[in-house]
C-alpha cells in the first residue's frame, strides 16, 4: 500500500522525496553522486555546462544546479544527500547552503536554528496565503 504523502503539500518549505520524485531525478542524483571523484569535481568546476551535458538531465534541472538554486533542485527530484555533493565541491557547509532556501542570511539562519528552528507560531499552511 503507497503511503499519503498527499496530506503534507500543503506545508510550507516541506518537499517529501518520493518515489516519484526519485525518479524524476534519477540522473540528477547520479550526477550529484559523480562529484565524490576529485576529478569529476575538477572537471565540473573546469566547465560546469559542459560536464552537466554529459548528464540526461532535463534543462530544468541542469538550470537549478548552474544557478544553485537547492530548491529547485529538490522540486525536480533532487535528494538533500544527494546534493549536498555540490554545495560540498563549492565549499559550503550545510548551514551556508540551505540558507539559500530561506529569507535569511547565513548568521540569521544559525541563530534561528540554535534557537530550536522556526517558530511554531505564523504560516503554517499554503491555503493561508492563496497558495496550491
Amino acid at each position: 500500500m503507497k503511503p499519503n504523502y498527499e496530506q503534507f503539500t500543503d506545508i510550507p518549505g516541506t518537499t517529501i522525496f518520493t518515489i516519484e520524485l526519485a525518479h524524476v531525478g534519477f540522473e540528477l542524483n547520479q550526477f550529484c553522486m559523480s562529484l565524490r571523484s576529485a576529478p569529476n569535481r575538477d572537471r565540473f568546476r573546469a566547465d560546469e555546462r559542459a560536464y552537466l551535458d554529459e548528464w540526461k538531465m532535463t534543462e530544468e534541472q541542469k538550470s537549478a544546479v548552474l544557478n544553485r538554486d537547492f530548491q529547485r533542485m529538490l522540486d525536480a527530484g533532487g535528494n538533500v544527500y544527494f546534493l549536498s555533493k555540490i554545495f560540498a565541491c563549492d565549499g559550503l557547509s550545510y548551514v551556508q547552503a540551505v540558507s539559500t532556501m530561506t529569507d535569511m542570511d547565513v548568521p540569521e539562519y544559525q541563530a534561528m536554528m540554535l534557537a530550536g528552528g522556526r517558530n511554531i507560531d505564523g504560516w503554517r499552511s499554503k491555503k493561508e496565503r492563496g497558495e496550491k
